[in-house]
């Protein structure tokens, strides 16, 4: 019994696991659907997979929300009907660059950098990740699976 107390009362008290089970759904799919889950075989454990900052202006994710979150809200007021796969998939369709940092959402998703963040960008010039991302398949690559996830 006293072997498995430290671990219970950790486990409990949300110490090195909770942040696994407190993972939004959201965040679950995207990472998925962005493939950042190749990465890293762990990444159902790690928070350095994609981190909240990615659609949040705050580390710890809740309000408020950066400018590419803004756009994937927007999404959700256009089409209130639609899974969090489908809004995520017509925000990077539209080729549109939330953070006006000269990299399109789609090239910053590919190259790992944060779409909402003007200061993170590609340090790659944009010709060369278009070229490289249109031969890895490009936005369709991000399509949500049929039938459902």
């Amino acid at each position: 019994m006293k072997k498995w107390l430290p671990f219970a009362l950790l486990t409990v008290s949300g110490g090195v696991f909770g942040s696994v089970f407190a993972m939004p759904q959201f965040r679950l799919t995207a990472i998925q659907q962005l493939h950042y889950d190749k990465l890293d075989p762990l990444w159902e454990y790690s928070g350095k997979v994609m981190s909240c900052t990615f659609c949040h202006v705050n580390r710890g994710g809740g309000a408020p929300w950066n400018v590419f979150g803004q756009a994937l809200q927007k999404g959700f007021q256009a089409n209130p009907k639609s899974n969090f796969d489908e809004v995520l998939f017509t925000v990077l369709s539209a080729n549109g660059d939330s953070d006006g940092d000269g990299y399109p959402d789609a090239i910053e998703v590919f190259a790992h950098t944060l779409p909402g963040d003007p200061a993170s960008h590609p340090d790659r010039p944009l010709a060369e990740l278009e070229q490289e991302f249109a031969a890895a398949g490009g936005v369709a690559m991000y399509a949500p699976k049929k039938g459902g996830k």
